[in-house]
């Protein structure tokens, strides 16, 4: 039986990215506060929140730094907006702070409240840039299969998951997808990483082709692929590509909505798999997630199209009302000056390898494919067939049942299209933290696996 909030939460919450019907009888998982790594329910369980929340809260819970800088802001001066030429100081200061930081040539930056926002703004920029250059017909827009990219139904169009875009009517016209760089799932045998990168590449070239080159105007990726199963790129994957993109003017949007802010070990995961943007997305990590803010990028020759524009309409017609939020900007300074101070970044590519080291242990297990990642990320595939990496039956839903067994080991993981579980936990996470982290996961598996055996879940035979 549901406790009385549980039934409360039912009966008047509609939850995101949650099967409707099943929640009815199961109920939520109501977090009562959190501390460092650590979220603790109603009854006090305490649980390693080992998906930073969403991917976001980066400098863990209860930060009394961030706290301090949204308290002192609203008693400053709680809002203000951008529109009509206002301004103020936090966001004048943190596009200063941007500006500095972004690891592509970048001129202005503009402030949204989400990644999907951000990503949202990405498309309309790119489409406003194009009219401003006199190419109508260079509007198409090339996402990837199992990219995630946000909830709109522009960026629904971008993200390349079946669930967002079955019953949406989506993806909208003028939305493409290009191949998952997957090397585990889709590479073909014996093809090494560099020659599925090369292989992926030749297939974005002839889509291009397909489509004509006149009419493509964009391609977007995430660094790593979150949504879609917390993927690393294969060796050489953003070279191969970029040099497809050079070739067609086609530019380059890095959604670095999860990568950024330190999660690679290095401030942008660009920087650390040698992707080279036009503009990039940024959300989550850079308030730790405590409030709602994002942005994107601006390079010169798209602000430079922009001011034309404007003095052609008389306005740049974009924004939102709390686009710039002062207490959202006055506490993404704070968190990146904590992240520079205690030299965050640097402590993430000093716990790395002991961090992929123990998740590429689990690797060894008995229903695990393939475990694999980069900084404080990673991913891993249940399988039930090691050698042949055949699957379970989707609606057997192995994953979901491996995220629910690391729940009652006091396990916060998230569980991915593909029976693909991702960990992914905030950057201050300790060594020990760590391991009693992949401690608890290994023991989910072994949950996970004597409930397929008392199940009888065999793999789906091959098409």
């Amino acid at each position: 039986m549901l406790s009385n909030l549980a039934t409360r939460d039912v009966e008047t919450l509609l939850h995101p990215y949650t099967n409707l019907d099943a929640h009815r009888s199961t109920g939520p998982l109501v977090l009562e506060r959190g501390e460092g790594v650590f979220v603790y329910d109603t009854a006090g369980k305490p649980y390693i929140e080992g998906m930073s929340g969403l991917w976001c809260t980066a400098l863990g819970y209860s930060n009394d730094e961030l706290a301090e800088a949204a308290r002192a802001q609203m008693g400053r001066l709680p809002f203000g907006h951008l529109f009509s030429g206002r301004s103020h100081d936090p966001a004048i200061e943190l596009a200063e702070v941007l500006k500095g930081l972004m690891p592509v040539p970048t001129s202005k930056v503009f402030f949204t409240s989400s990644g999907s926002e951000a990503n949202d703004t990405q498309v309309k920029l790119t489409w406003y840039y194009n009219n401003a250059l006199g190419r109508p017909r260079k509007k198409k827009i090339i996402g990837r299969q199992r990219g995630y990219h946000g909830v709109t139904v522009a960026t629904a169009s971008l993200t390349g998951l079946p669930a967002n875009h079955a019953d949406w009517d989506l993806p909208l016209p003028g939305f493409l997808h290009t191949a998952c760089p997957h090397h585990y799932r889709f590479a073909q045998s014996g093809e090494s990483e560099r020659a599925f990168s090369e292989r992926l590449a030749g297939e974005l070239e002839a889509l291009i082709l397909r489509e004509d080159p006149e009419t493509v105007a964009a391609f977007i990726a995430e660094p790593v692929m979150g949504a879609g199963g917390a993927i690393v790129p294969p060796e050489g994957y953003f070279e191969a590509v970029q040099a497809v993109l050079a070739n067609y003017d086609v530019r380059f949007i890095a959604d670095e909505v999860i990568c950024g802010f330190g999660r690679l070990g290095t401030w942008f995961g660009s920087e650390a798999l040698g992707a080279r943007p036009d503009t990039i997305s940024f959300a989550k990590a850079v308030t730790s997630g405590y409030v709602p803010l994002g942005g994107v990028s601006v390079d010169e020759p798209l602000y430079e199209a922009m001011l034309a524009e404007s003095r052609k309409l008389g306005t740049f017609g974009h924004g939102t009302t709390y686009s710039g939020h002062p207490v959202a900007c006055a506490v993404a300074l704070k968190t990146i000056e904590i992240y520079r101070r205690e030299r965050i970044v640097e402590g993430v590519a000093a716990k790395a390898p002991h961090f992929q080291a123990r998740l590429s242990r689990l690797a060894e297990h008995d229903i695990v494919g393939e475990a694999r990642g980069i900084g404080l990320i990673g991913g891993l595939e249940i399988v039930a067939d090691k050698a042949s990496r055949a699957q379970y039956e989707p609606k057997a839903g192995v994953a979901a049942r491996c995220v629910a067994f690391a729940q009652g080991e006091g396990l916060i993981v998230r569980f991915l299209a593909g029976d693909r579980v991702a960990v992914c936990p905030p950057l201050i996470i300790t060594e020990a933290e760590i391991d009693a982290l992949f401690d608890r996961l290994a023991r989910a598996l072994d949950r996970t696996r004597d409930w397929i055996r008392a199940e009888g879940l065999t793999a789906v035979p091959a098409p």
